[in-house]
């Protein structure tokens, strides 16, 4: 029994190594966050109050008409003075802050008092059934906008939390992105990553969030995908945190740039070689984002609905991993053909060369 137990044992040591040895990392993982425009107008608080007091016209106007008693007067709104007071400072190219304020405040009042007139109205009896689906959803919105700019305007802030931009479209919230002419954009932030030409749509949503925190999953999403971690990971500065290079560090996972702290006097040509063909592996992933922009209409959503834009951005990332395989196909079809003779080429060069020698003797021939 012993010596069958001291044959097993060696035997078994091979398969192991042979095992370990094809965990090896291999591959490259790219990854990036972006921000994907929506089709609304720049959002200022005074652009705002003043749709908002649109939307609660209308709905009084609705509430009046489906009122129990008829005979009851209409309540004022006051539209046409709103009208003018907005267009007074919106139609100047530079307001003062004095006078965005004194607007603001004008529009606020405008809105509270049409709010309190739609609770008299459905006090007197007029239903709120009398209201569709979109207009009774544009009320809670006012609601909530008149709420928010009032707590703003009398604490003299700029932002607030889950802040809304647009009255028809609500879930789009600001996000900043700090990059110059749009250091703010309004829309849905996504995380992606890059493999052998292909973008994978790891994140999305409407509000603001720290794409390092999604390197982790995005590296356990290619090792489920291939089988193996990465040989190395390219992202930009915001990913090389503290906790995701050891993380990185501990799976044998190579992640760019340079390492923390104070940088070296002197770096050896062999790491700033390094550090340029990284960024040149990184353009990938910004040359997709690009594509999508220009080419697949990523660069303004124009979905109006949260579950309809997300849809149309996640198709949209389909159609560009769908032309790079066709583009694949293709150059494979092309390589099945063999390579054309140049005899065509060297015709054309000669019958080029003997033509130019015989203007020249025409147009260099002594009288």
């Amino acid at each position: 029994m012993q010596s069958t137990t001291g044959e097993q044992s060696p035997s078994k040591k091979p398969e192991v190594a042979e095992g370990i040895g094809e965990q090896k990392n291999r591959g490259k993982l790219i990854a990036d966050a972006t921000c994907v425009p929506a089709d609304i107008t720049y959002p200022t608080d005074l652009k705002i109050l003043n749709q908002a007091r649109k939307q609660t016209e209308k709905i009084i106007d609705i509430l009046h008409k489906n009122r129990q008693e008829s005979s009851d007067r209409k309540p004022r709104t006051y539209r046409e003075i709103a009208k003018k007071d907005y267009l007074a400072v919106a139609k100047q190219r530079r307001p003062s802050r004095k006078q965005s304020r004194k607007a603001i405040k004008k529009q606020l009042q405008y809105i509270k008092r049409n709010l309190g007139h739609i609770d008299q109205l459905i006090e007197a009896g007029s239903p709120l059934s009398s209201l569709n689906k979109s207009q009774y959803k544009n009320l809670l919105v006012v609601t909530e906008v008149e709420r928010q700019q009032q707590w703003m305007f009398e604490n003299k802030k700029q932002s607030i939390e889950d802040r809304i931009v647009s009255i028809t479209q609500p879930h789009i919230r600001p996000i900043v992105r700090g990059k110059a002419g749009t250091p703010v954009e309004f829309g849905a932030k996504l995380s992606a990553s890059c493999v052998d030409g292909y973008v994978f749509l790891d994140r999305i949503s409407w509000h603001n969030f720290n794409e390092s925190g999604d390197l982790k999953a995005q590296v356990e999403a290619f090792k489920e995908f291939t089988g193996y971690y990465p040989e190395s990971v390219h992202v930009d500065k915001i990913y090389r945190t503290r906790e995701n290079r050891a993380w990185c560090k501990e799976r044998g996972i190579r992640i760019s740039g340079p390492p923390l702290g104070r940088p070296p006097l002197n770096v050896s040509p062999e790491t700033h070689k390094q550090a340029r063909v990284d960024e040149r592996i990184r353009n990938s992933i910004e040359g997709k984002f690009g594509q999508g922009k220009r080419r697949f209409s990523l660069n303004r959503v124009m979905a109006k609905l949260a579950n309809t834009a997300l849809t149309a951005i996640a198709i949209t990332f389909l159609v560009i991993n769908l032309s790079a395989m066709l583009r694949q196909l293709f150059c494979a079809f092309l390589c099945q053909f063999p390579k054309p003779t140049p005899f065509l080429d060297s015709l054309i060069v000669k019958t080029y060369l003997w033509g130019r020698i015989g203007r020249e003797k025409v147009i260099y021939q002594p009288a």
